[in-house]
């Protein structure tokens, strides 16, 4: 999605509140999608929910709540609506002809950022399978007239409509970039092997809570890292020593709530960092207010990938941004937000799970040698046991 520099996109965004989602869960997708639509470059300027048992299968929300949409679209003269989840072929067909506008679900705005996040040639080979994935199915709705790579005779067959061409070449494209990503695999699994027995350990996390600026932190590098979703899209890998202890970090793709499976397994080969990986280190964003659903999101995710059982530091970012305000029914004056102090956090329920767990600030550098001695500790463990006759 291109966006002109002089007057940005104007866009709305649609959501359902149904028997599986509630109006707050609702609300925090819609968070979430206006925080994915400013990414990929365009500014939300209206929301519009519906209570429905179901999304209409014809086209997601119902004729009134459409013709709502219609009337504010045309009015202000918007060009664009987002809808929060995947829409099957015939509700993206019917709703286009319907609003006469561009329609993307959640699933095409995710593409669309990841192409404009891939850098190297791994992610770029990622990025165009899952998008022809997605582009397959719905070739009724569009005449595409694809680009052709090969010369023109002997690609059409007698009687051939152009989406029966379309979609050859498509299938033909796909096959190519699903061979490509076998070969680029193999070099990354040699690289990988390349790197000796050093303890490798995987920040993992869902996007946007700080994983990349704590890869700078501890290993002292210039990872990219920015307040947008997805601005990590290829796994990072760098050598950091902490107390003569030599291991491997790396960061990987953050994980988001509603990421469709297709999605998930053209990128799955992003995730072999944590397969193959010693120990995880699992950050969250604590002053999210949906941090815990974050926290499920990556856990299912790591389940997927059967690394639950590998040793976890559990690291809550972002303390300095977490506040509370104070219930207290009784007192009705203005109520100030209350900033809890590190052992404050500590008492806190979630600190006392499973897993060893720190309270960083990463940015402001707060707590961030307690996290060091924690995770020190950890990766000499690990080192022990595979070494046990050599000590650090």
């Amino acid at each position: 999605m291109e966006t002109n520099s002089d007057q940005i996109e104007k866009v709305v965004l649609v959501g359902v509140i149904s028997q599986d989602q509630t109006r707050e869960q609702v609300d925090e997708y819609l968070d979430e999608l206006d925080f994915l639509a400013k990414t990929a470059g365009v500014e939300p300027v209206k929301r519009f929910t519906q209570s429905i048992t179901n999304p209409n299968p014809k086209s997601y929300v119902g004729s009134g709540k459409l013709d709502e949409i219609l009337q504010y679209i045309t009015e202000k003269e918007i060009s664009l609506v987002i809808f929060d989840d995947e829409l099957s072929p015939t509700q993206l067909r019917n709703l286009e002809n319907i609003l006469k506008v561009k329609v993307l679900d959640r699933t095409n705005l995710i593409l669309d950022i990841f192409a404009q996040r891939a850098r190297t040639a791994h992610a770029k080979t990622q990025v165009e399978l899952a998008q022809y994935q997605y582009l397959l199915p719905r070739l009724t709705r569009m005449w595409t007239h694809l680009e052709r790579q090969r010369g023109g005779i002997g690609m059409r067959g007698p009687g051939e409509s152009q989406i029966e061409t379309d979609r050859r070449i498509i299938l033909d494209k796909i096959s190519k970039l699903k061979t490509d990503l076998v070969k680029i695999d193999k070099q990354m699994y040699q690289q990988r092997k390349n790197r000796g027995q050093l303890v490798r350990v995987a920040l993992v996390g869902y996007t946007n809570v700080g994983k990349s600026t704590i890869m700078n932190l501890i290993s002292k590098s210039d990872v990219y890292a920015e307040d947008k979703l997805f601005a990590t899209l290829d796994t990072t890998v760098r050598k950091v020593v902490l107390n003569n202890l030599p291991f491997l970090l790396s960061d990987t793709v953050g994980f988001i709530r509603k990421l469709p499976h297709k999605l998930v397994e053209s990128f799955k080969s992003t995730l072999d960092e944590t397969r193959e990986s010693d120990m995880i280190v699992h950050v969250v964003d604590i002053s999210h207010p949906s941090f815990e659903e974050q926290m499920t999101v990556v856990d299912e995710t790591l389940k997927e990938l059967k690394v639950n059982d590998k040793p976890r530091l559990i690291v809550f970012n972002k303390t300095d941004q977490f506040s509370f305000i104070p219930k207290d029914e009784d007192d009705l004056s203005p109520k100030e937000k209350i900033n809890y102090s590190l052992d404050d956090f500590k008492e806190l329920y979630f600190a006392k799970n499973s897993y060893p767990c720190v309270f960083i600030s990463a940015k402001m550098k707060q707590n961030t040698d307690e996290f060091r001695e924690v995770l020190f500790n950890m990766a000499r463990e690990i080192h022990f046991e595979r070494y046990p006759y050599n000590a650090i």
